[in-house]
C-alpha cells in the first residue's frame, strides 16, 4: 500500500530535505574544504567579471528594463533560431528522403542561375546587363526563352546526377560542364562571332591547335582566374560530400535489382528528351518547333547562329544544332550500289571527255552569287521607262545564260550558295534540313565542294572566299575551312578585304568595291597558277530605304502600285542599276587581262519586297526565278561562247558547274557527268519556299526547258533512274557512309596531275 510521500523523511532524528543538490553544494560535500580543487587565476578572474556583471544588472538596471531586454533579445534571436533549425532539418532530411530538399533546392537554384552565367558568355561587352535582361524579358514582355533553356540545364544537370549517383560530384562536374561552356562561348564569340556548336565537338579528339585559336591573346589572366574559381568551387563541394551522410542518391541494401533499374530508368530520362530536342527543335515540321514558339517564344535564327544564341540562349542554339536528319535512307543503298554507280558515272565521264578538249582548272573560275540581284521588270505588275539593267541584259543575249530557280524569296542566300558549291539539291534532303550549312555541313566527315578540285590541282591555296560582310552569318568561317577555302575575305580579321566603301547612306560594301577586291587576287603577285574564287557580294541587302542620292526610278516608275511598296522597289531598282554598269566595267577589266578567266554570275533569290505579286499565288513560281549568265574572257577558248538556249534557258544553281564545263568543253568528273546527264532530263530543280525570308519548309518543284512544271511521275524512265541515282549519291556524300570518297567520283584526274 502506498504512503503519502512527505517533503522531507527522519533520519538519525534529522528531517533530511529531498531538494536535488546544486552541482557546486555537491562538489563541497564531495571533497572537504582542505582538499577541493582550486581554480586557476583565468578560471577566477572570468568567474570574478561574470558576477560583477550580474550585480551591475541588478543593482543599477530597473527590473521591467531587463526584461523589456532579454524579450527584445529573444525577439531578436528568434528569427536565427528558426533558420538554423530550418538548416540542421534540410540537412538532416527526413527518413526515408534524407537530404531531399536540399538536394531540391540546389538544383533549382544552380540550374537557375547557370543559365544566367552561360548568357554571360554570348556577350563580349555589358555581359550583366544583357543577361539580366534575358532573364527579365519573362515578366516585361512575356518571352520566356530562359525557362526554354533552363529545362535544358535541369535535363543536363539531372542525367549527371542519376549517372554519377553522387549528387555533390554530379554537381561538381556540371558546375565545370558550365564554366567551359561559357567560356568558350565567350572567346568564340569574340574571336569568331559565332557560338560553340555541336560541331566543336571534334575538338575534343585532339585538334589543340583548333581550341587554340579561340582564345585571344591576353586571355590568359581570365583563363587562370576560372580555373582557380572552378578549383576552389570543386573543393567545397567534394567537402559537401564528404559531410554528406547519404552518399548515393540511389542506394538499396536487399533489393538492388531494382535500385539499378529505377537509375538506369532516370539516368536514360533526361538524356532521351535532351536527344528528342536535339533531334526537333530545328525541325520547321516538328511539334518541338512549332510548341517552342507558341509557349516559350522561341524565335529560331537559322542563319545566324549568334543571333540565335543571343536571342534565344546558347543552349537553345546548341541543342537546335545537334542533330537533323537531313535525308532518310534510299531504298538500295548499300557499297555494292555506289560501287555501281561510280562505274556508271566514270564511263559516263569517259564518253563526255573525249569529246572535250579543257581542263576546267586551266583557268581562274569565279563563282558570283550577287545579292538579291534579279530583273524587276519580269515582276508581274512592275515597269519602269528606262531599263534598270541594260548591260546585264545585252551581254546575256551574246553569252551563255538564262533564268536560275531559287528556293527562297527574300532569303535563304546560303541555301543557293551550298547547291552551287556541292552540286547538292534541297529537294533531295528531309523537310526538317532547313539550312544545310547550319544544320549539316559543320558535323559532315566528307564534304565535297567544287574548289576542291582547284585545290587538288594546285594544293590548298587553289580556291579563296570573299564575303565583304561579317564571316560568322551561316557559320561560313566553319563551313569555308571545311570546305578547303585557304582564305576567307570579309571584314573581320585575319583576312580583311582592303576595299570597303559604301553608296550613299546604305550601310554595305558597293560591288564596285567588292570587284576591286576580286581583281586583287586575281592580280595577286602570289597567284601564279588558277583559282576558284567563291564571292558573295552585299550591296543588295535588304532593307531598301532612300540610301542613294539622285535615284531616277522614282520619277520613272510606272507600276501603280501602292506608294509605300513602289518606295521599296525603286530603292532596289536603283541599286540593280549600279550593279549592272559595276559588272560590265569589272568584266572589262578581266577582259584586259591575258590568262584565262571564267565568271559564273548570278542572283540568288528576289528580293521580298513585291507584296502585290506575292498576293497571287499564280507568281510563285515567277518570283523564284533569278538572272545567271557564265562569261570568259579574252583569254580564254571559250570567248563568246553561248550555249543554246533551249538547254540553258531554266536550270538551277546544283548544275552550274556542269553547265561551266559545257561551256568552258572543259573535262568532267562522274559526278558533274551525272549532273550533266541529270539537267539535260530535268533542267531545273528546288524547293520553293513561299514564305519571305527563304527559310522553311517548301514544295519541290521541277521545270522543264521551257520553265513549265512538270510531274515527277511523268518523267521518262531514263530521267526517273537519274533522280534515284542522284539520290544515292547524295546521301552517301552527305550523311551516309562515304563509300564514294575513294572510289574517284568527285575527281578529275587531268585535274590532280597539275601539282
Amino acid at each position: 500500500m502506498n504512503k503519502k510521500r512527505t517533503a522531507g523523511r527522519k533520519q538519525d532524528g534529522k528531517v533530511q530535505s529531498t531538494k536535488p543538490q546544486s552541482a557546486a553544494s555537491q562538489a563541497s560535500a564531495s571533497f572537504p574544504a582542505s582538499t577541493a580543487p582550486r581554480m586557476s587565476s583565468d578560471q577566477k578572474a572570468s568567474f570574478d567579471w561574470a558576477n560583477e556583471f550580474r550585480k551591475i544588472k541588478d543593482n543599477y538596471v530597473p527590473g521591467d528594463l531587463s526584461t523589456l531586454l532579454a524579450d527584445w533579445r529573444n525577439r531578436a534571436s528568434r528569427p536565427f533560431r528558426a533558420i538554423g533549425k530550418a538548416l540542421r532539418w534540410i540537412w538532416q532530411g527526413w527518413q526515408p528522403f534524407a537530404h531531399v530538399l536540399l538536394y531540391v533546392l540546389v538544383f533549382v537554384t544552380l540550374t537557375a542561375s547557370s543559365v544566367f552565367v552561360l548568357h554571360l558568355g554570348v556577350h563580349t561587352v555589358d555581359n550583366f546587363k544583357y543577361a539580366a535582361e534575358f532573364v527579365s524579358q519573362m515578366w516585361e514582355q512575356q518571352h520566356y526563352q530562359y525557362l526554354l533553356n533552363c529545362i535544358i540545364a535541369g535535363l543536363i544537370y539531372a542525367f549527371l546526377v542519376f549517372l554519377i549517383n553522387r549528387f555533390w560530384l554530379a554537381t561538381a562536374v556540371y558546375v565545370i560542364f558550365i564554366a567551359v561552356f561559357t567560356a568558350a562561348n565567350y572567346f568564340k564569340i569574340l574571336m569568331r562571332n559565332e557560338p560553340v556548336i555541336p560541331a566543336d565537338l571534334t575538338f575534343l579528339k585532339g585538334n589543340a591547335a583548333e581550341i587554340a585559336s579561340f582564345l585571344p591573346n591576353g586571355s590568359e589572366g581570365l583563363v587562370r582566374n576560372i580555373v582557380i574559381t572552378l578549383v576552389i568551387v570543386t573543393g567545397v563541394l567534394v567537402l559537401f560530400y564528404i559531410l554528406d551522410s547519404r552518399k548515393a542518391i540511389i542506394k538499396a541494401t536487399k533489393h538492388k535489382g531494382l535500385a539499378w533499374s529505377a537509375r538506369i530508368l532516370l539516368t536514360l530520362t533526361p538524356a532521351l528528351c535532351i536527344g528528342f530536342l536535339g533531334g526537333t527543335l530545328g525541325a520547321q515540321n516538328s511539334w518541338t518547333y512549332a510548341t517552342a514558339q507558341k509557349v516559350f517564344s522561341d524565335t529560331p535564327f537559322l542563319w545566324n547562329s549568334f543571333a540565335d544564341a543571343y536571342t534565344n540562349g546558347p543552349l537553345v542554339n546548341f541543342v537546335r544544332l545537334m542533330y537533323n536528319k537531313a535525308m532518310n535512307e534510299p531504298a538500295g543503298y548499300s557499297k555494292d550500289a555506289m560501287q555501281a554507280i561510280a562505274e556508271k558515272y566514270t564511263a559516263e565521264a569517259d564518253t563526255i571527255n573525249d569529246n572535250r578538249s579543257q581542263n576546267m582548272t586551266d583557268s581562274t573560275v569565279i563563282m558570283l552569287l550577287s545579292e538579291s540581284f534579279s530583273d524587276p521588270t519580269r515582276v508581274p505588275g512592275v515597269t519602269f521607262d528606262n531599263d534598270p539593267m541594260p548591260n546585264i541584259r545585252s551581254l546575256k543575249d551574246t553569252t551563255t545564260s538564262g533564268l536560275m530557280l531559287s528556293p527562297g524569296y527574300g532569303g535563304g542566300t546560303a541555301n543557293i550558295e551550298y547547291q552551287s558549291l556541292t552540286g547538292m539539291s534541297l529537294v533531295n534532303f528531309n523537310p526538317s534540313m532547313a539550312v544545310p550549312y547550319q544544320q549539316l555541313v559543320p558535323s559532315q566527315k566528307w564534304a565535297p565542294t567544287f574548289n576542291q578540285i582547284w585545290n587538288d590541282a594546285y594544293g590548298e591555296d587553289g580556291s579563296e572566299a570573299i564575303h565583304p560582310y561579317y564571316k560568322g552569318m551561316y557559320l561560313r568561317d566553319t563551313n569555308y575551312k571545311k570546305f578547303g577555302f585557304s582564305k576567307f575575305w570579309t571584314l573581320q580579321e585575319p583576312n580583311v578585304v582592303e576595299h570597303q566603301d559604301m553608296l550613299g547612306t546604305s550601310p554595305y560594301v558597293s560591288d564596285e568595291q567588292t570587284y576591286q577586291n576580286i581583281l586583287d587576287r586575281v592580280n595577286n603577285e602570289d597567284g601564279k597558277h588558277p583559282q576558284f574564287l567563291q564571292v558573295v557580294t552585299m550591296q543588295n541587302h535588304m532593307p531598301y530605304t532612300d540610301w542613294y542620292p539622285d535615284n531616277e526610278f522614282f520619277s520613272t516608275d510606272t507600276s501603280g502600285l501602292p506608294d509605300s511598296e513602289r518606295y521599296l522597289i525603286d530603292t532596289y531598282a536603283k541599286g540593280v542599276n549600279i550593279t549592272d554598269q559595276a559588272t560590265a566595267d569589272f568584266l572589262e577589266q578581266l577582259d584586259q587581262i591575258d590568262r584565262p578567266i571564267t565568271v559564273i554570275f548570278y542572283g540568288d533569290h528576289l528580293p521580298g519586297i513585291y507584296e502585290t505579286a506575292n498576293s497571287d499565288t499564280n507568281n510563285a513560281v515567277k518570283l523564284h526565278e533569278t538572272d545567271y549568265f557564265i562569261w570568259s574572257n579574252q583569254a580564254s577558248s571559250s570567248a563568246g561562247t553561248k550555249l543554246s538556249s533551249d538547254e540553258t534557258a531554266y536550270t538551277s544553281s546544283n548544275y552550274f558547274m556542269s553547265l561551266a564545263a559545257e561551256h568552258m568543253n572543259a573535262k568532267v568528273s562522274p559526278f558533274l557527268a551525272m549532273l550533266t546527264d541529270l539537267r539535260s532530263e530535268v533542267p531545273a530543280m528546288n524547293t520553293l519556299i513561299a514564305e519571305a525570308g527563304g527559310i522553311g519548309t517548301g514544295q519541290a518543284t521541277y521545270l522543264d526547258s521551257n520553265g513549265n512544271q512538270i510531274n515527277v511521275s511523268s518523267l521518262s524512265k531514263k530521267a526517273q533512274q537519274l533522280l534515284d541515282d542522284y539520290r544515292l549519291v547524295q546521301y552517301d556524300m552527305t550523311v551516309g557512309k562515304g563509300y564514294l570518297k575513294n572510289l574517284g567520283f568527285v575527281e578529275i584526274s587531268s585535274a590532280s596531275d597539275k601539282s
